[in-house]
């Protein structure tokens, strides 16, 4: 075993020689030194404005619904050490990933029959655009090559998944003229309960009937935009796209890395709405924030026009696709969520943070508050201070991860109302300070 390291000797290494995500190098901030985590607990290495430990308001990026250090998801990992912790999957097997994909097969959307296991989100994302583009070739269509999506969406930092970023003032817009070139429609009007705009509805149809003879597919996150801008729109708009998309012969992708597995209240984003898409990808709670993971499903119509094309395989393997320690994790992941009244959970939630929230309505320079299932976002009419903001976070003992002009909280779904509330505090005080 090697020595241990102070927290001073780790944090100077890290500043030396570890990338951050979205950050400088070296970093402009020091990171907190997280040393465990139990619950919804975060323990520090060393004390930092007086807490030693935080109650986790972002779930690791929305994964960890279960929390840390939990026993369910602790005895899957350490059983499935036992047997084997990886085998590649070209021309082999295993149970763990038979199970998952049995398993994801039954609870998604019942057209959706066929499961590509894949190691992140974005990976997801460009297996799903690969899909949509070897589909259409192998039917004879090769023009159909490009995508639409609508403003205002976050899909990954791989390159096709950036293709369908927000373009202007989005975390990708460095790279416009390099990217592929999307079609994009307006951004879908704001309010999940809001009444559907006509014009908007039209807007969409006239788009993807306008461009059909280039289209092989329409990307969207159904119902909660997230890294693009924490919003939330009306279910009508999937309706929508759904019936242009069958009208006009073009796919239809959800990508719901980011809402499946409960956070907006139905199971997966798309139950909403009562239509299923052609593909659909998924992450992040899939495994409840323990191994990275994702899956990309489909239609058999898809798996069969790529399997009866001129190269009748999608030609992509990723050297860890399939990991059994990370699927089998993720079977017990999904087993617990569905064990549980989960929907009650995120609703008791939801009436902690509309409750806890409101009062950030009234404070200064905020422009709006909104809470969908497990997640409540104050907006601000400014670009947060975000060294300001987490500083009055971690003071309410609450950790908080603010961007552009947002601080938002998706909590584990095991949060109680009293960390709840402790959490709407820090929003507010990360609000006002922010």
């Amino acid at each position: 075993m090697p020595e241990p390291l102070t927290p001073g000797e780790l944090l100077a290494l890290d500043r030396q020689h570890v990338w951050h995500p979205y950050g400088p190098m070296p970093g402009k901030a020091a990171p907190l030194l997280v040393e465990s985590a139990s619950g919804v607990r975060l323990r520090l290495a060393e004390p930092v404005e007086g807490q030693d430990e935080l109650v986790d308001g972002m779930s690791s990026w929305w994964s960890a619904v279960h929390g840390y250090n939990h026993p369910v998801l602790n005895d899957a990992a350490h059983g499935q050490l036992e047997r084997m912790s990886h085998v590649m999957f070209g021309g082999l097997t295993h149970e763990p990933a038979v199970r998952l994909a049995k398993r994801l097969v039954d609870i998604s959307p019942e057209p959706l029959q066929h499961v590509f296991l894949a190691d992140s989100g974005s990976v997801s994302v460009e297996v799903a655009v690969k899909m949509c583009l070897q589909h259409w070739r192998s039917l004879g269509k090769p023009r159909k090559q490009r995508l639409l999506t609508w403003r205002g969406g976050y899909h990954g930092d791989t390159w096709q998944p950036m293709s369908v970023c927000d373009p202007d003032g989005g975390m990708h817009e460095l790279w416009q003229g390099a990217l592929p070139r999307q079609i994009f429609a307006d951004a879908p009007p704001a309010g999940f309960d809001a009444a559907p705009d006509e014009a908007y509805a039209a807007h969409l149809r006239e788009l993807i009937g306008r461009h059909a003879e280039e289209l092989a597919a329409v990307i969207v996150e159904p119902v909660v935009q997230g890294a693009g801008g924490m919003s939330f729109h009306s279910p009508a708009y999937l309706r929508v796209l759904r019936e242009a998309c069958d009208e006009h012969g073009v796919l239809l992708v959800f990508d719901e890395i980011a809402t499946g597995f409960g956070r907006t209240g139905a199971l997966f984003a798309a139950e909403h709405a009562g239509v299923a898409p052609d593909v659909m990808c998924l992450g992040k709670a899939l495994t409840g924030g323990y191994l990275t993971l994702a899956a990309t499903l489909c239609t058999t119509a898809v798996a069969d026009g790529i399997s009866h094309g001129a190269l009748p395989v999608l030609a992509h393997g990723p050297t860890f696709m399939g990991n059994p320690l990370a699927a089998a994790v993720a079977d017990a992941s999904i087993s617990l969520l569905l064990s549980q009244d989960w929907g009650q959970e995120v609703k008791r939630i939801e009436t902690g943070l509309r409750n806890g929230l409101a009062p950030a309505a009234d404070l200064p320079g905020v422009r709006e508050v909104r809470v969908l299932g497990a997640i409540g976002v104050v907006q601000l009419d400014h670009e947060v201070d975000m060294a300001a903001a987490t500083r009055a976070a971690v003071q309410e003992g609450v950790w908080l991860r603010p961007f552009r002009d947002l601080i938002y909280t998706m909590p584990p779904y095991i949060t109680g109302d009293d960390d709840v509330a402790r959490i709407s505090a820090a929003v507010c005080a990360a609000a006002r300070e922010g």
